[in-house]
């Protein structure tokens, strides 16, 4: 077997990938053995071995914490959750030339988080971009979005 093959086994058999029935899709997600911080570092890394940046990181879940006491809200929804956000000069350009309306893609995010009661299980997630609501042109650039996306998700699940 070669090594591309066993990695991939590898992958597939440490990870799972599940569609949310209620976003109809919309979200690819994955769970991934291993504690936040690890599985954070690895998604860290993987955008990082693709030549790009973690330009900002958003920490939804302590922001959800913080103000759902405000709100009343007594249900703890994440053990950890951050959206990591970057963008690629390359693939971001080809996206704009199709059309300057894309630009509303941008910065691309993957979630990472834990649910509570499951620390050692962290999902790593995106949102698809690519609708039956574009042209081909728009849909081709981005499928290249979503494949940078699912390569970097890919590559911190080995």
């Amino acid at each position: 077997m070669s090594m591309f093959r066993l990695l991939i086994a590898f992958a597939l058999g440490s990870s799972l990938v599940t569609q949310n029935a209620a976003a109809d899709g919309a979200v690819v997600v994955r769970a991934i053995e291993g504690g936040f911080e690890d599985v954070r570092e690895r998604v860290v890394f993987a955008v990082q071995s693709q030549g790009l940046v973690v330009d900002h990181t958003s920490r939804v879940g302590n922001m959800l914490e913080r103000t759902g006491k405000d709100l009343g809200a007594t249900t703890r929804v994440f053990g950890d959750a951050e959206v990591l956000e970057f963008c690629s000069a390359l693939v971001s350009r080809r996206m704009v030339e199709a059309d300057p309306q894309l630009l509303a893609f941008c910065p691309y995010g993957i979630a990472v988080y834990t649910l509570p009661g499951e620390p050692q299980t962290t999902y790593v997630s995106y949102r698809r971009l690519v609708t039956n609501l574009v042209s081909p042109e728009q849909k081709a650039v981005l499928e290249q979005v979503e494949s940078l996306l699912e390569t970097i998700v890919e590559e911190a699940s080995m």
